[in-house]
């Protein structure tokens, strides 16, 4: 089960989830998030561990030019980018970087609505639907989870702590590959709880 850690600032509390080998740690380049990162920490980063760039609705040569200056790994798309968009971005790339799509779900979303995504994506993200672009710290009823049949892998995020540990090792479905956590192991925005996401990554089966 892979591990995402996303919204992180704190250049000391960075080092100290890099200890944990996550697979990969999410930076938010969205400057109305609580998380946004306005000075990137100057960390050194290990090849098993990549860097994510967070974007909401913002321009692709915005994007290229971060993902540049911070040699960034994996880019995720947190808005409302369309699937033309993705398509620019992966044409510039040619798969040098990886793309994950986010998505809010809740009880009405239609799975359907990613097949445009399909072509472009290495990963998608289902997040709960709510006011905010992400970070909204609740969960949406993961059983809706089962309309997904598509074969491009996912992430689930959304409100989920420690206690739901149990839960996420009884999710069974082909295209569940990971979890992305973010205020359920805060201390304050944009920095974690390291021991919390210690004992949440050492019970993930």
């Amino acid at each position: 089960m892979l591990l995402k850690v996303c919204g992180m600032r704190n250049p000391d509390n960075v080092l100290s989830l890099l200890a944990l080998k996550p697979d990969f740690i999410g930076f938010i380049f969205y400057n109305k998030s609580k998380r946004f990162v306005a000075q990137f920490p100057q960390v050194k980063f290990p090849k098993e561990t990549k860097k994510v760039g967070v974007f909401v609705n913002q321009s692709i040569e915005e994007i290229i030019q971060i993902v540049k200056k911070h040699r960034l790994n994996v880019v995720q798309l947190h808005g409302d980018e369309t699937a033309a968009y993705c398509k620019r971005l992966q044409d510039f790339y040619k798969s040098e970087i990886q793309l994950i799509k986010a998505f809010s779900v809740d009880e009405n979303f239609d799975f359907e609505d990613t097949n445009q995504y399909l072509p472009y994506c290495h990963y998608f993200l289902f997040d709960t639907k709510g006011k905010q672009y992400g970070g909204n710290g609740v969960k949406f009823n993961w059983e809706v989870l089962q309309k997904y049949k598509k074969n491009i892998p996912f992430l689930l995020s959304g409100g989920i702590t420690k206690t739901d540990v149990e839960e996420i090792n009884k999710l069974h479905h082909p295209a569940f590959i990971g979890v992305d956590v973010n205020s359920g192991f805060e201390i304050a925005p944009a920095l974690k709880n390291i021991n919390d996401i210690k004992e949440f990554k050492n019970n993930l089966l």
